[in-house]
């Protein structure tokens, strides 16, 4: 299933991520996606991502959000969230996204910055 809007796509996340099915979750993300993780390092392509988030899809690690804000202009969306995430180590983020539409219509997220404010330990 696609997201037909930059908020479907955290709703999708959470379901997919829930149910460990890492080839869903990569299909969220543009194939140009940039993600910059934990260490500040960018992980760039569907690939690089794959490594970042198997471990959590693995252990179906519960994610819930908050929507904060999303600015759209035409074919590109700033997203403003906040996430909590429930694992060995629960922590709390503060995530920027930047989200693109797609030829068809469907959205997928082009940037990910999920350390955006920093993160606590919960």
């Amino acid at each position: 299933m696609a997201a037909k809007s930059p908020e479907e796509i955290c709703r999708l996340f959470k379901r997919y991520m829930g149910e460990g099915n890492i080839d869903a979750l990569l299909d969220l993300y543009d194939r140009e996606a940039v993600f910059l993780n934990r260490e500040r390092q960018f992980r760039r392509g569907r690939e690089a991502i794959r490594e970042e988030l198997t471990p959590f899809a693995t252990m179906k690690t519960v994610f819930d959000f908050n929507i904060k804000q999303v600015i759209e202009a035409d074919d590109i969306a700033l997203m403003h969230t906040e996430w909590q995430v429930s694992a060995r180590e629960p922590m709390s983020v503060y995530a920027m996204e930047v989200a693109r539409r797609q030829a068809d219509g469907t959205w997928r997220w082009l940037i990910g910055d999920p350390f955006t404010v920093g993160r606590e330990a919960a």
